[in-house]
């Protein structure tokens, strides 16, 4: 898979990537190109580290999917049976430069809207400044109940890290841990997630890679911070975020996406149900809406999902392939930059064993 990438490195529209080709039980390609750090010369290893961003949502809606699975939580359950505050919610009714209008939402939010982006609730609170990793899960759900809905409930899809964020402080509430507690011992250490963290180490930092953007002329790399988070990343004081805080390895995505794949299963343990497993990567938006999304997945025969620094996962069940692409980009790619996963893909389906 390097050699399909490395044309877009040579010419600078790719600082560097870690590429993975999964079916359900094995690896069947893992490589490595470019850089992690290009100031340094440092190249891409198997285990360097990624901010993987929103492909927490996954995770989070496997964790959720667990209790469901459990019989502790239903899908149609209102969220203010959890959280007494989201009774008091409202929705805008109108909007202009001068005014808002607020009223009572036709119905009360649900787990399955918060988990599909369709309950109504913005992306972030105005408390969730100057970075998203600062509120513990029960702040930020009070900062979300007294945030008014943006559009009605079930009715829009509206992406919403807020949405997702409450999923987590429910499973706490659920599950009578923390949320990053049910993540350790319920799914990463399980499943042998040995690098999936909130909080890296002083030593996993020393493996994460570089975060580049295009040069003001569009013409070259040039690395940034992640604006997103707190630093240093490796402060102890850092809050989880359901929606998008983990950092990952590629292996790592892959063990997850494969137990995913293989209906809940993965090498002789079972996580979930091949029926919750159906639930969350089958649409759960609305029949009246084109957007495909299940409990904090992308849906469909294909199903995953991608970070905001351009990592991606997914599953292609027609073929029963798992696909991991670890890049850290942000603001956009120089050149043709953004058409390399589309590339790794298609390599990715050429190479992948048929029949």
């Amino acid at each position: 898979m390097a050699n399909v990438l490395q044309p877009y490195m040579d010419r600078g529209e790719l600082a560097g990537a870690v590429t993975l080709v999964a079916d359900a039980d094995k690896v069947i390609s893992l490589e490595c190109a470019g850089y992690a750090d290009i100031a340094k010369k440092k190249p891409m290893k198997p285990d360097t580290l990624f901010w993987i961003a929103s492909q927490t949502k996954p995770m989070t809606g496997t964790a959720i999917s667990m209790l469901m699975d459990e019989g502790k939580v239903s899908p149609d359950d209102l969220v203010e049976k959890y959280l007494p505050e989201f009774k008091a919610l409202w929705v805008v009714a109108e909007r202009d430069d001068g005014h808002v209008l607020l009223k009572k939402p036709s119905h009360p939010i649900t787990i399955r809207e918060i988990l599909s982006h369709t309950s109504g609730m913005p992306f972030m609170s105005a408390m969730e400044v100057p970075t998203l990793d600062l509120l513990t899960l029960r702040e930020c759900a009070l900062s979300y109940a007294m945030t008014p809905l943006q559009s009605e409930p079930g009715t829009k899809y509206e992406y919403s890290n807020a949405g997702i964020n409450t999923a987590g402080r429910i499973i706490e509430l659920v599950s009578g841990m923390p949320y990053t507690e049910f993540m350790d011992t319920r799914l990463f250490e399980p499943l042998g997630m040995i690098d999936t963290t909130f909080v890296p180490t002083k030593k996993q930092v020393a493996r994460l890679t570089k975060c580049y953007q295009p040069t003001a002329d569009k013409t070259g790399l040039e690395e940034v911070q992640i604006s997103q988070l707190k630093y240093p990343l490796n402060d102890a004081g850092r809050q989880p975020m359901p929606a998008g805080g983990l950092f990952s390895t590629a292996t790592d995505c892959a063990r997850f996406m494969q137990m995913v794949l293989n209906n809940g299963t993965f090498e002789g343990k079972r996580y979930l149900s091949p029926e919750a497993v159906k639930m969350m990567t089958s649409k759960q938006t609305p029949a009246a809406l084109n957007d495909s999304y299940g409990f904090g997945w992308s849906a469909g025969e294909t199903f995953g999902h991608g970070g905001a620094c351009a990592t991606n996962m997914e599953a292609d069940t027609k073929l029963g392939m798992v696909t991991v692409y670890m890049i850290q980009h942000t603001n956009g790619f120089p050149g043709e930059g953004g058409m390399a996963r589309e590339t790794f893909v298609k390599a990715a389906k050429e190479l992948f064993p048929k029949g």
